[in-house]
């Protein structure tokens, strides 16, 4: 490579990869074009104007540019309504909101992926106490776990709907820190028809890190609402901050209501000049996943070749921009960490060291060399440092330097003997 001093080992893997990704590589970007000619009717259909970028201040009534952005976002992900919000501060606190926005005391919320995501379980009540969660205000929580393959249990799934009666099910889509798959659209549909044999039971899906991997999104399949992060796929990393939620109608303005007050709901909240970065956002979101994803195969193919186990394997169809490599130690987990941070366009000059991250049960190393803090569909990796000492890495503004930042990870393993 002519700007980087990669070893002949690496650069021969590099070049395996890209033949074994190939196939892979040509599916994605089908999808990718598909879901850009998608958001693109969206913004036709909305009529979407250069007065629609105007900030407002204050309360913010009548912002046209807000209320087209909601319109937008619905359109592209199939949904009756939807409420995107740069007051929305991180995906967990816009999963909290329509948590708390929909369910009331008394109320079962059923996760049926198994425990749920690290920083949502404070929300829940799993963990900590007397921080006003969901628990402490008389919301009942209940699991199914994943079966022996990490797969959803539909028939347990089924005897628990029927025995609990819950008012949720709530479904992770990602993985996590954990090697399970991540869930197919096709998948949550089966969990949601299981779900609406229960009247009235409200199928949410935390959708963060699946936006735009398939030509469909759970609420065109089943999902009656869906959350996620601007700072991952759908923001299209242009969005500096913020979240969306979409779904059906009454439960968007449930969530509203809690995302403001009772009463007031989507029709106040100023955007303060951010429209334009919001909206810029959503139309490129597509093209930036279909990159993360074809740095994510490219990584797994690489690694696969180097003998490390992988999930998913390179040739397996992507539900989201996840790429796990199990890399066995602490030693490679901080030397993988550190290759990729040295391929970062902003502090590429810093060594990543494990920390104790807010909301975590054990130290974290986390490699983000983003223009955006935090933001996950620009190129990191993190790990907790504990087993299986696997690596998840995700994102890649754009193909060629998220996989220059791959190729000098497995570098930085190989120099120090660990590859």
């Amino acid at each position: 490579m002519a700007f980087f001093d990669i070893g002949e080992r690496v650069n021969a893997l590099s070049e395996k990869a890209l033949s074994k990704a190939s196939a892979r590589f040509a599916e994605i970007e089908a999808i990718g074009e598909y879901n850009q000619q998608k958001v693109l009717a969206a913004f036709i259909k909305n009529k979407v104007a250069e007065a629609d970028f105007s900030g407002s201040t204050g309360y913010g009534y009548g912002d046209r540019g807000r209320e087209k952005l909601d319109a937008v976002y619905a359109d592209a992900f199939g949904a009756e309504d939807a409420i995107v919000r740069h007051s929305f501060t991180c995906g967990t606190h816009t999963l909290g909101i329509a948590l708390f926005g929909i369910l009331r005391p008394g109320d079962t919320m059923l996760c049926v992926t198994g425990k749920p995501y690290d920083t949502i379980q404070p929300v829940i009540g799993i963990t900590g106490s007397n921080m006003g969660s969901l628990a402490d205000y008389g919301v009942k929580y209940a699991q199914v776990d994943l079966d022996e393959n990490g797969m959803p249990d539909l028939a347990a799934i089924e005897r628990a709907v029927s025995g609990i009666k819950p008012r949720m099910v709530y479904i992770q889509r990602s993985r996590g820190y954990s090697l399970r798959p991540s869930l197919s659209v096709k998948e949550i549909s089966e969990i949601a028809a299981v779900a609406h044999k229960k009247e009235g039971t409200v199928v949410m899906v935390d959708n963060c890190y699946g936006e735009f991997t398939e030509k469909t999104e759970p609420t065109e399949a089943g999902a009656d609402i869906i959350a996620g992060s601007l700072i991952k796929n759908a923001g299209g990393s242009i969005a500096r901050t913020g979240g969306y939620i979409a779904g059906k109608r009454d439960l968007v303005e449930l969530c509203s209501y809690r995302a403001t007050v009772p009463g007031l709901g989507k029709e106040v909240g100023c955007t303060l000049g951010e429209n334009r970065n919001m909206f810029m956002g959503i139309f490129n979101a597509p093209n930036v996943v279909t990159s993360a994803l074809k740095t994510a195969v490219f990584a797994a193919a690489l690694f696969e070749e180097a003998g490390f186990k992988v999930s998913p394997s390179s040739d397996e169809v992507r539900h989201d921009i996840i790429q796990s490599i199990c890399l066995e130690n602490p030693e490679r987990l901080c030397a993988f960490c550190r290759g990729i941070q040295s391929g970062a366009p902003v502090d590429s000059f810093v060594s990543p060291e494990p920390w104790d991250m807010p909301g975590y049960d054990s130290k974290v190393i986390m490699a983000a060399g983003a223009f955006i803090m935090g933001s996950s569909i620009e190129l990191s990796a993190d790990a907790p440092l504990r087993e299986p000492y696997a690596v998840w890495m995700q994102g890649g503004i754009n193909f060629p330097s998220g996989k220059t930042a791959v190729m000098l990870a497995a570098e930085s393993l190989d120099r120090e003997g660990l590859l």
